[in-house]
């Protein structure tokens, strides 16, 4: 009984160390090859957001189950699919973005995402719903919907810019 109680303790605690210690061996990584650009360190939060958070999700799958339950947009055996694929893309991409593999693909990926939430969001809002996003567990429980509203747009507007900083680099060997 005891074990399950330390368990229970440990799996909270250890998925935020575990994106804190990805953050931290990406920003040494980045610094021995001294590309440690204000565009990186962008990349490196909104990363660390995302690994974060799909962390938090696929800790308490259920939960985030009803959490898409709640929007009343689709059915409960879709809701159930994307609460088990869904945190697992989100830490995916995040990874993808700090570690600058296929992060163009995660940029579209994240953009889509985080743009069909503030659809939803304001949806549900406008439906009269009183819902918490499950974004970020319980510490997102207890923000208004002008909170919510702030923190997805600032996330999109971070996505959209890292995406115009890396069209505005040329690509390797290109004449440019």
């Amino acid at each position: 009984m005891a074990q399950v109680a330390q368990m229970k303790m440990f799996w909270p605690i250890f998925w935020p160390v575990f994106a804190a210690i990805l953050a931290a061996i990406a920003i040494i990584v980045l610094a021995v090859s001294k590309r440690l650009t204000f565009w990186r360190i962008v990349d490196l939060i909104v990363g660390g957001i995302f690994i974060y958070a799909g962390a938090i999700k696929a800790l308490d799958p259920v939960q985030f189950a009803n959490d898409i339950d709640n929007y009343k947009i689709l059915p409960w055996t879709i809701g159930v699919g994307l609460a088990f694929y869904l945190p697992w893309l989100e830490m995916l991409c995040g990874l993808a973005l700090i570690f600058r593999l296929f992060h163009r693909g995660a940029f579209a990926i994240l953009t889509a995402l985080i743009s069909i939430f503030l659809v939803a969001t304001i949806a549900a809002k406008l439906r009269g719903l009183d819902i918490t996003c499950g974004c970020f567990g319980h510490a997102s429980q207890h923000w208004n919907f002008s909170a919510h509203l702030a923190v997805d747009l600032a996330i999109l507007a971070a996505l959209l810019a890292l995406w115009l900083s890396t069209r505005a680099v040329p690509a390797r060997g290109s004449d440019r």
